[in-house]
């Protein structure tokens, strides 16, 4: 049995400054243990096509890939889906 869990990866793209950004990492802080958090920085020249999709809302999140809030976190929404994630690991 390994001890390597599958933590769900959170992503957040971000561009500096961002004070809604660090807003949101600070609400998110408790929660930490529980996913992984990558960060992608909107203004990076690969990252273009992202720009171009969020540059007018960013903090956005996604989980495992998959959209799930925009601008605040939505504590209720982030909670409901990382119990869902960490149910269809065990």
């Amino acid at each position: 049995c390994s001890a390597r869990t599958n933590k769900p990866v959170l992503t957040l793209f971000t561009k500096k400054p961002c004070p809604l950004c660090d807003e949101a990492k600070e609400v998110l802080e408790p929660y930490k243990r529980r996913f992984i958090l990558q960060e992608v920085d909107i203004t990076l020249p690969e990252n273009s096509a992202w720009y171009d999709k969020y540059k007018y809302d960013i903090p956005v999140f996604h989980l495992n890939g998959k959209f799930l809030m925009k601008h605040k976190v939505d504590i209720q929404k982030f909670e409901d889906q990382l119990k869902k994630m960490e149910l269809q690991n065990d």
